[in-house]
C-alpha cells in the first residue's frame, strides 16, 4: 500500500478536536465527531489493504488478525494497566466496580455494549470513566472481525457487485441510525449497526480509489476539509448522532481521501511535519487522553482552567513515548516474534479479566480504604417493587413501592428517585401512620414536556392517579423530586464544574404549571393535604469525597458550594412552584434550603457525616433532616 502522508495528517485533524472536546474547550463543541473521521479512515485503510492482499493472492486471515492485534493491543493493554493503580487509589467503590467491569468489556472488545447499558456519552458520570473512549475501538474491532470474511467470500462476485453490496449495507445502516437516534439514542451512539455506514464510507472510498486512482481537485478537497471543521465547531451535544448530520464530517473525509492528491493545497497542509507527527501518535494520543482527563475529574471534579491546560499539554508527550516505546517495537516481528507476542497478549487478557471480575464481585474492592459507615451513607438504595406486585398490581411497574402495610396507607410519598431517598426516614419517624412510597426514575406525576418523560411514563402517571383515587383514606401526599430538572427541561453540561441552569421558556413554564394544577386539583378533597418538598442544592462537587473517607479525600477542603450559585439554580424554579401552590388550595411548599445552606455557603457535611449520596440525592442523614422538617410541618397543622 502506498503511504499517504496526508492520511496521517487527517488522523491528527481527527484526534485534536476529540482531545479538546473531552477537555471541555468550548470552541470544539463538536469535537466528538473526530471519532467519525477515524471510522472513515479505518474503513479506507483496511479495505485497501485487504483488496491488495486478495488480488495478489496473499491474503491470510490469521496474518490479518495478527497485524490488527499488534496495532491495537500493546498500547491498549499498557493504558489499561496504568489505570489500575490510580483507580485503586482514587476511585470510590461504585466507580471502581464500574471500572472493573470496563476492564472485562475492553478485553473482550465489547465495551460499546457496556457503556451503552450504563449511560449516555454526554452524561456527567461518563466524564469519570477512564476507558469510556474504548467504545470506538470495540466498534472497529467488530468490523475487523467480520468485514474481511465478507470481502473474501464476495470478491468472486466481482468488484462491481461487492461495491453495490457495501453501498446497500451502508444505506441500511444510515437509515437505521436515523430511526435509532429518535427511538434508541444510546444504542444508536454506541453500537456497530448504526455506526457501520461510517466505516463503510471509507470502504466505498477505497473501492472508488482502487478503480480510478487518486484525483487532484483543490475545490473538492477544500470542501471536505471545511465540512470536517464545520462539524467540529458548530455541532454540539444536542446534535443527534450518528444521523444524517454525520454525513457532513463523513463525506468531508471521503472527499479528502478521494480528491486530496498530494499536490492539492489540503494535502500539502495535512502533510506538514506537525500534522504528520501528531497523526503518527494519534492512536496513543486517543488512548491516553481519556484516562488522564477522567482521573483528574475523579480527584478534583471541578478542575480549574489552568489544570485543563496542563492536562492537554501532557497528552502529546505521553502519546509520543507510548508510540515510540510500545507501538513501534511490538509491530516489529523481529523484536517480538509471533509466539512471544501472543503469549504476552493472552497473559494480559487473563490478568484484566481476573482483576475485572474480582472487582465486580467485591463491589469495587469495597474494603480498600473507605470506612464502612461512610460507604453505607453513599450507597444508592435498592429499588423495591416486588412488594407491590401482589398487593397492588396497578403499581407493579414502578421502580419503588414500599409500605409497612398496603391495606390502608394514610400517607403517600410520591415522585422520582428523590422521594425514594426520603422513605426510610419518614417511615421511621411517622408513628401511628402508614406511609407508602411510589416512585419512578425520570418520571413524575406531571411533567414539563418530552425532555424528561421516560418510556411508559404516561402509563405510570395514570396508574398513580388511579391508585390515589382508589385510596381516599390517604390524607397526606408528599411530593419530592428533581424540581429544577423537571421545571426547566434539563440542566446543561457542566462548565468548569458548574452546571448552568437552562432558562425556562414561557411555554414550558405554563405547560408545567397547567399540568401540575390539573394533577393536584384532581386529588384535592377537604381533608387531604399536599406537600411539595423543596429540592436540595445540586452540588458542584462530589460530596462522596467529603467527610471521613480517608485516602479518598481529594476535593476542596470545606466541601461547600457558594450560596449564590445555589440561588441561581433555583430562583426561577421557586417562582414556578409558588405559582402552583397559589393556584391550588391545600398545598404547602416546604422549604428545606436552611437545612443545607446558610447565607454564604451550601454544605454537604453535618458533624463530619455526609448529607449526600451524590450531587443531588441525600444520604440517610440528609433525609433525616428533611423528614424532621416535614413532620414538624405536618404536626403543626
Amino acid at each position: 500500500m502506498i503511504y499517504r502522508a496526508e492520511i496521517d495528517g487527517l488522523r491528527a485533524l481527527a484526534v485534536i478536536p476529540v482531545i479538546l472536546f473531552h477537555a471541555d474547550i468550548g470552541l470544539f463543541s463538536g469535537g466528538f465527531t473526530g471519532v467519525d473521521v477515524f471510522f472513515v479512515i479505518s474503513g479506507y485503510l483496511i479495505t485497501t489493504i485487504l483488496i491488495e492482499d486478495i488480488e495478489k493472492k496473499r491474503f491470510n486471515i490469521l496474518n490479518f488478525y495478527e497485524r490488527r492485534a499488534r496495532r491495537i493491543l500493546p498500547a491498549l493493554y499498557i493504558v489499561m494497566l496504568a489505570c489500575i493503580p490510580f483507580a485503586w487509589m482514587w476511585m470510590l467503590p461504585s466507580q471502581m466496580k464500574d471500572f472493573s467491569q470496563s476492564l472485562v468489556a475492553v478485553s473482550l472488545f465489547a465495551s460499546n455494549f457496556l457503556f451503552w447499558g450504563e449511560s449516555g456519552y454526554f452524561d456527567d458520570a461518563t466524564e469519570q470513566k477512564p476507558l469510556l473512549h474504548t467504545w470506538s475501538l470495540a466498534v472497529e474491532e467488530q468490523y475487523y472481525a467480520l468485514f474481511p470474511i465478507f470481502l473474501i467470500l464476495t470478491w468472486r462476485l466481482g468488484k462491481h457487485r461487492v461495491f453495490l453490496l457495501i453501498v446497500v449495507m451502508a444505506a441500511i445502516s444510515l437509515v437505521l441510525s436515523e430511526w435509532s437516534w429518535r427511538k434508541l439514542p444510546a444504542a444508536n451512539f454506541y453500537l456497530a449497526p448504526t455506526r457501520a455506514w461510517e466505516i463503510f464510507a471509507g470502504s466505498i472510498a477505497s473501492l472508488i480509489a482502487h478503480k480510478q486512482g487518486l484525483q487532484k481537485n483543490n475545490l473538492l478537497a477544500l470542501l471536505g476539509l471545511s465540512a470536517i471543521i464545520f462539524a467540529f465547531v458548530y455541532y454540539d451535544q444536542e446534535t443527534p448522532f450518528p444521523s444524517a448530520y454525520a454525513l457532513v464530517p463523513v463525506l468531508g473525509t471521503v472527499l479528502i481521501i478521494l480528491y486530496g492528491h498530494k499536490k492539492t493545497l489540503v494535502a500539502k497542509l495535512l502533510s506538514t511535519k506537525g500534522f504528520v507527527g501528531i497523526g503518527l501518535i494519534s492512536y496513543s494520543a486517543y488512548l491516553w487522553h481519556q484516562p488522564i482527563f477522567a482521573f483528574s475529574k475523579v480527584v478534583w471534579v471541578d478542575e480549574a482552567q489552568w489544570l485543563k491546560i496542563i492536562l492537554i499539554l501532557t497528552v502529546m508527550p505521553v502519546a509520543y513515548l507510548s508510540w515510540r516505546y510500545i507501538e513501534e517495537p511490538f509491530r516489529n516481528r523481529k523484536s517480538w516474534g509471533k509466539n512471544k507476542f501472543f503469549a504476552l497478549s493472552i497473559l494480559g487478557f487473563f490478568i484484566f479479566i481476573l482483576f475485572g471480575v474480582t472487582g465486580h464481585l467485591s463491589n469495587g474492592f469495597v474494603n480498600r480504604h473507605i470506612p464502612t459507615e461512610h460507604y453505607k451513607l453513599i450507597q444508592t438504595p435498592e429499588k423495591y417493587n416486588s412488594e407491590c406486585i401482589d398487593k397492588n398490581p396497578i403499581l407493579a411497574n414502578f421502580d419503588t413501592c414500599r409500605a409497612s402495610s398496603f391495606d390502608s396507607p394514610s400517607i403517600a410519598l410520591i415522585g422520582d428517585s428523590h422521594s425514594h431517598a426520603l422513605y426510610e426516614s419518614l417511615a421511621a419517624k411517622l408513628k401511628g401512620e402508614t406511609i407508602i412510597n411510589v416512585g419512578a426514575w425520570a418520571c413524575f406525576p406531571f411533567t414539563n414536556n418530552e425532555h424528561f418523560v421516560r418510556a411508559n411514563c404516561k402509563k405510570k402517571q395514570q396508574n398513580l392517579l388511579d391508585f390515589l383515587h382508589a385510596n381516599p383514606q390517604i390524607h397526606t401526599i408528599i411530593l419530592s423530586g428533581y424540581w429544577g430538572y423537571l421545571a426547566s427541561g434539563g440542566y446543561g453540561k457542566k462548565v468548569n464544574g458548574v452546571r448552568p441552569h437552562k432558562k425556562i421558556s414561557k411555554t414550558d413554564e405554563e405547560h408545567f404549571i397547567k399540568n401540575a394544577a390539573t394533577f393536584f386539583s384532581s386529588l384535592r378533597n377537604a381533608s387531604r393535604r399536599i406537600y411539595l418538598v423543596e429540592d436540595v442544592p445540586n452540588l458542584d462537587f462530589n460530596p462522596q469525597r467529603c467527610g471521613d473517607v480517608g485516602f479518598f479525600r481529594f476535593i476542596k477542603s470545606d466541601c461547600t458550594m457558594n450560596y449564590a450559585d445555589f440561588i441561581s439554580q433555583k430562583s426561577k424554579v421557586d417562582l414556578v412552584m409558588n405559582r402552583i401552590t397559589n393556584l391550588v388550595p391545600h398545598i404547602d411548599y416546604v422549604k428545606t434550603q436552611h437545612l443545607f445552606c446558610n447565607e454564604v455557603n451550601c454544605f454537604s457535611l453535618f458533624k463530619n457525616k455526609t448529607l449526600y449520596r451524590n450531587n443531588d440525592h441525600v444520604s440517610k442523614i440528609g433525609a433525616d433532616l428533611i423528614a424532621n422538617r416535614l413532620i414538624q410541618k405536618i404536626q403543626n397543622e
